[in-house]
């Protein structure tokens, strides 16, 4: 077993493989090196923690000192690792130098901020630690007016919280619909529709043009118009940190991040490199939808890449890493949107013709009281009547319902035989006695058939 393991990144993938290089091996000497003030925390919480829903420290599940004490692991926080050298295997941070039998990567992704004119201006944020989130809470006190830039699921849950804090929203993307790429316009249409009832704004179509002002930001351009604003928050996607997988000379992929194998290893000119792990926002995940690559940037897959390559970065005995199918969930005003698998738009892109199947119901017995309206669709592949794909809007139930499509979609199931092998659960209070994913199951195969 390795003896001295050093992760860098203390996000969730981070600190999931330094737990579980302790937890595998005790007598491990594991070292963690972070360029944030703060370790295992959800970034995903940080829109509610805005708002004032969440304390702060509720979002940091621990702290370095807890580390250190129960678990034995050391954490160098605000500390940047200067260089790698895999052949001394060596990293050399804040200055020190430190031995390593093996390295696990975990870097994680940057904020993209599109190259535009005052992007640099005082009260332009992007979203991604608490620091951030303390940041823009503090700007906010003397906002009134907020400029989010793009629609994606943590654009639109910043856009719910400024909103019940009592701000005016405006949302610019550049896309012709919210959630664009992993949601159909038809579910996200009910989102921006909701939104747009609460008073939110949207500029659809529209790419920011610039951001002005002197030393501090006063409006954006955007098609054409100029928009005025205290705040503008930049929520326009993630691209992996690829750095230190660059300064290593590991293979990078069509998708710009890092290929790693099942081990979670990387390669370098194509071949595996044994002692190096990676994990995370950097990482290229194989699709279990299609052949070929695809990206995983959700803390689900961060924390499952990050166990498995903190225990093969001890054990003999290797775990593997599986492909992915993303299933992901938000909660956007009264609204929770799911989806897995394949778009209608991403479908399209791999070149699949897909059949859809839709219904609509309430995550509750018709006569019980508190039932939520509830969507579901369906996606399928017109040649193979493989499941590729499900989406979910729904006041309530959303995660275990898109989980059960998901296991559906990793197993290559037909539609047909999803519908003569799935079972459900019933109770009025939490469900209809036949779910709608049923039914829009059987609205697939009609579909299918034409």
């Amino acid at each position: 077993m390795a003896n001295e393991i050093i992760v860098i990144g203390s996000g969730a993938a981070g600190m999931s493989a330094a737990s579980a290089a302790k937890s595998k091996c005790p007598e491990a000497k594991v070292t963690v090196f972070t360029e944030d003030e703060d370790v295992a925390y959800s970034p995903c919480a940080i829109p509610w923690g805005i708002e004032g829903k969440i304390p702060w420290e509720g979002l940091v599940m621990h702290t370095p000192e807890f580390y250190a004490k129960e678990r034995g692991i050391d954490i160098h926080t605000r500390t940047t690792v200067e260089s790698v050298d895999d052949e001394s295997k060596t990293v050399t941070a804040g200055g020190a130098q430190y031995h390593y039998d093996s390295l696990v990567i975990a870097t994680g992704g940057k904020v993209f901020v599109p190259p535009i004119s005052g992007a640099n201006l005082k009260n332009v944020f992007v979203v991604r630690t608490v620091r951030d989130g303390k940041n823009i809470q503090a700007a906010l006190k003397d906002a009134t007016r907020v400029v989010i830039g793009g629609a994606g699921v943590i654009g639109l849950e910043l856009a719910v919280a400024f909103k019940e804090m009592g701000k005016e929203v405006t949302v610019v993307e550049m896309m012709d619909q919210v959630i664009p790429r992993i949601a159909d316009r038809d579910m996200a249409d009910v989102i921006q529709k909701d939104l747009e009832g609460r008073g939110i704004r949207f500029v659809m179509k529209a790419p920011l043009q610039s951001v002005n002002g002197q030393d501090k930001v006063e409006s954006v351009s955007a098609a054409g118009e100029t928009i005025p604003c205290d705040v503008v928050i930049f929520a326009t996607g993630v691209r992996a940190n690829l750095e230190i997988p660059k300064a290593l000379g590991l293979d990078i992929g069509h998708l710009n991040a890092v290929i790693a194998s099942p081990t979670m290893n990387p390669y370098r000119r194509g071949r595996l490199v044994p002692d190096i792990f990676v994990a995370g926002d950097l990482v290229q995940c194989s699709s279990a939808v299609m052949p070929g690559a695809t990206m995983s940037q959700l803390g689900s897959t961060a924390v499952k890449q990050g166990m498995i390559a903190g225990t093969n970065a001890v054990c003999k005995d290797k775990v593997l890493f599986g492909e992915v199918a993303s299933p992901w969930v938000s909660c956007i005003g009264d609204n929770q949107i799911a989806g897995t698998g394949l778009s209608k738009g991403l479908a399209s892109w791999y070149g699949i013709d897909v059949a859809e199947g839709k219904a609509e119901g309430t995550t509750r017995a018709r006569y019980y009281p508190g039932g939520l309206p509830y969507r579901v669709k369906l996606l399928a592949d017109r040649t193979s009547h493989r499941i590729v794909g499900g989406q979910i809007v729904a006041g309530e139930g959303a995660t275990g319902r898109i989980e059960w499509i998901t296991m559906a979609v990793v197993c290559g199931m037909t539609a047909e035989d999803f519908l003569v092998k799935a079972e459900t659960a019933y109770c009025p209070p939490t469900s209809m006695v036949r779910d709608p994913v049923l039914w829009a199951a059987e609205d697939l195969i009609k579909n299918l058939k034409q």
